[in-house]
């Protein structure tokens, strides 16, 4: 079977559609998971213990289960449990909050953890309350080194977004999937997809490695 460059031309546009969604959702989903993970992290690393264990059973259920049974239930069973009908895009986007927030907070908890005592003592000793120690010391040093992780996981985040097809949010891999459904020109759609996640994923690469000079860790 020949390759057809034509095949690609034409479905070109609604296969961008689908790839501004998946930034749509992978950025939304990363910011508020960045958000909850920092949360969940301070709290397992400076949190009382009844905090402390809520935070762990979340990171636990959330790492031992796969993202598309999270995004089943999400959006399947949640509503029959709280009697609210989540659409797609908004099962999506939770998914991908809940589901890197529990790997985002144990990359917190690592990084503040790797901070040396004695900057947070050195702090207290100067009159300093430990919100200032945490923001002004342990805070910068410890972003530092979480940045090649957290690029990690924004990454996988975005590839992760693959997974959504199955309640059918109109992404990247669903408007391949809805065009080959068409045309029967799997070879010429999935290339394209493919090629569309390389430089999606490239351009993230690069922007993190810049992030990364800007930011020597320490």
């Amino acid at each position: 079977m020949d390759f057809q460059w034509s095949v690609i031309w034409e479905a070109l546009p609604n296969l961008l559609q689908g790839a501004r969604l998946t930034i749509l959702i992978a950025a939304v989903g990363l910011a508020g998971g960045l958000t909850l993970g920092a949360l969940a992290g301070m709290v397992r690393t400076y949190g009382p213990n009844s905090l402390d264990w809520l935070a762990r059973g979340y990171i636990l259920l959330i790492r031992g289960t796969p993202l598309v049974v999270q995004v089943m239930f999400i959006y399947f069973a949640l509503p029959i449990l709280a009697g609210v009908r989540i659409d797609g895009l908004t099962a999506a986007i939770l998914s991908i909050i809940i589901n890197s927030g529990a790997y985002v907070a144990e990359i917190v908890r690592g990084s503040l953890l790797s901070i040396p005592k004695g900057l947070q003592e050195a702090g207290l000793a100067m009159g300093l309350p430990f919100s200032k120690v945490l923001r002004l010391i342990i805070g910068p040093l410890a972003f530092r080194r979480m940045i090649p992780a957290l690029g990690n996981q924004c990454i996988t985040s975005l590839k992760d977004t693959s997974l959504f097809i199955v309640i059918g949010v109109g992404e990247l891999t669903r408007q391949g999937q809805e065009i080959m459904a068409e045309n029967y020109r799997a070879v010429e759609i999935w290339t394209a997809v493919a090629v569309i996640y390389l430089l999606i994923l490239t351009a993230m690469a690069y922007g993190l490695k810049y992030i990364e000079k800007r930011m020597p860790i320490l």
